[in-house]
């Protein structure tokens, strides 16, 4: 099956809302859950990274395609079921137009179906999924092989919205879809701002920040124009936290009363941390979240600790 072919299976994302998750019964909160987070399991990285030649020596990706599926068994195992598993971006690692992106795509997809089908996947669009500087072609490239590349949704009470970050990071190519998806969050804010939901969350690749909202830009980051300027948006509107990767580290800190978590990679470890993914319960007054490895998932499961949160009234 080739990587157009498959990708109905994954474009859950239409019309700017997740199919799975389309009841208006979802609006009403229900009691404590939780979702997966993972990011950048990115093909072919681990390959580029140890060659370093990171822009084209990714021609093998046996490794990410192990960890991803220890990944999505240790998230099939779980029990109860998260609501949903998000992959916060970084899909693969080759480029739009690059050698390599149609078979790293098709191997991931063959992967994911795995996930067990009364979990959703949400798709996050990253920097490689879309491009450093992304086009119209780009854009409609995701959304024809992984589905909308912004969009909300609503999971027991709560309103979750998915960002394309790279509008964000450098949109001179598509000043026009950055203004759809800008006019889009607005409305959508509103909503939260409203304080129609329990809680508000964000998903996007890259972080506004990975410890403080003052820090100095890098690669890793939003500028600190944008950054303050997205911070003071989500905080006026209520966001309870930006959930991001990108970095293949753990990072995060707060900024008034957003938490931005950053989570490290399914696949390249950039800095000290294990292959891994982040368990978020979200309860009626918090979230608490935890990363584990995937041999610590695999093993154990999540702890004592989380599951009673799971059976708070």
């Amino acid at each position: 099956m080739s990587a157009a072919e498959a990708g109905g299976v994954f474009r859950r994302a239409r019309g700017r809302t997740l199919d799975a998750f389309s009841s208006e019964k979802e609006r009403e909160w229900k009691g404590p859950f939780y979702f997966i987070q993972g990011a950048d399991p990115q093909f072919g990285l681990m390959k580029a990274w140890s060659t370093g030649d990171c822009d084209s020596g990714g021609d093998e990706w046996k490794q990410e395609i192990r960890l991803t599926e220890q990944a999505v068994q240790a998230i099939s195992k779980l029990s109860p079921k998260p609501k949903f598993f998000v992959l916060c971006g970084d899909l693969v690692h080759a480029m739009p137009g690059t050698p390599w992106r149609k078979e790293q795509t098709e191997d991931l997809q063959r992967v994911l179906r795995t996930v067990d089908p009364e979990i959703p996947l949400v798709l996050v669009s990253g920097n490689h999924d879309v491009g450093n500087v992304p086009t119209p072609e780009t854009i409609a490239e995701f959304q024809r092989t992984w589905g909308d590349d912004y969009f909300s949704f609503w999971v027991g009470g709560v309103l979750f919205l998915v960002l394309n970050s790279q509008f964000f990071y450098d949109a001179s190519m598509c000043p026009t879809l950055k203004q759809a998806q800008d006019q889009w969050l607005d409305q959508q804010l509103s909503i939260a701002g409203q304080r129609k939901c329990q809680h508000a969350i964000v998903f996007q690749h890259i972080p506004l920040f990975l410890q403080s909202i003052d820090e100095d830009d890098n690669y890793f980051n939003l500028t600190k124009l944008v950054r303050k300027e997205m911070a003071d948006k989500f905080s006026r509107a209520g966001i309870k936290a930006v959930f991001s990767g990108h970095y293949h580290r753990n990072a995060g800190g707060t900024y008034q009363d957003l938490d931005m978590v950053v989570s490290s990679a399914i696949g390249c470890q950039l800095g000290r941390d294990t292959h891994g993914l982040r368990v978020v319960v979200v309860t009626a007054e918090r979230l608490v979240h935890r990363y584990y490895s995937l041999d610590e998932l695999s093993e154990k499961g999540m702890e004592d600790d989380l599951m009673d949160l799971l059976k708070e009234k």
